[in-house]
């Protein structure tokens, strides 16, 4: 098993380059390999403002565009069930424990934000990618320490991936 990046895009306003796709495989390897992570699955899906915002109020109840969330698959809760899928045979059913979850980006966001930051649409797709994967992990940034930690964790991964500001 490894890592793999299942992508879809959503949208129509931009174009999201196979280069780019590419890059963001890389970015996972990179950022899983870091965290000591050497399997499991992400989705990725590419969507506008509109969508966003819908998902943003339905899922967290923010009645506003975001420019990432994050749906992890891993994280365990007192009412979590445990969820089988069929492979081929009948008496060959697996938890489903490889899909680390759902990463999706408004490209919308992503564009206004490269444009607010001074830096190109790639690199901060690759940091809004990032970000989203620390959390489907575990990180979160509700404090100003654990905000420092997955700042150093996400510039750290897009160094290596050559994506500076």
């Amino acid at each position: 098993m490894s890592l793999r990046l299942e992508w879809s895009n959503e949208q129509e306003r931009i174009n999201i380059p196979e280069e780019l796709v590419g890059r963001l495989e890389r970015l996972l390897q990179l950022a899983a390999q870091t965290e000591g992570i050497f399997e499991g699955d992400v989705a990725l899906t590419f969507v506008d403002d509109e969508e966003i915002h819908q998902l943003n109020n339905t899922y967290r109840g923010i009645d506003r565009p975001t420019d990432v969330l994050s749906f992890a698959m891993q994280e365990e809760t007192d009412e979590e069930l445990d969820i089988l899928y069929e492979v081929e045979s009948e008496d060959d059913e697996l938890p489903i424990d490889t899909m680390l979850g759902d990463i999706i980006i408004s490209v919308d966001r992503a564009l206004a934000q490269s444009e607010e930051y001074g830096h190109s649409f790639e690199r901060e797709i690759g940091f809004l990618f990032v970000h989203g994967f620390l959390h489907l992990i575990g990180y979160d940034h509700q404090d100003e320490e654990s905000e420092a930690i997955m700042t150093q964790k996400q510039e750290a991964v897009l160094q290596m991936e050559g994506l500076t500001r």
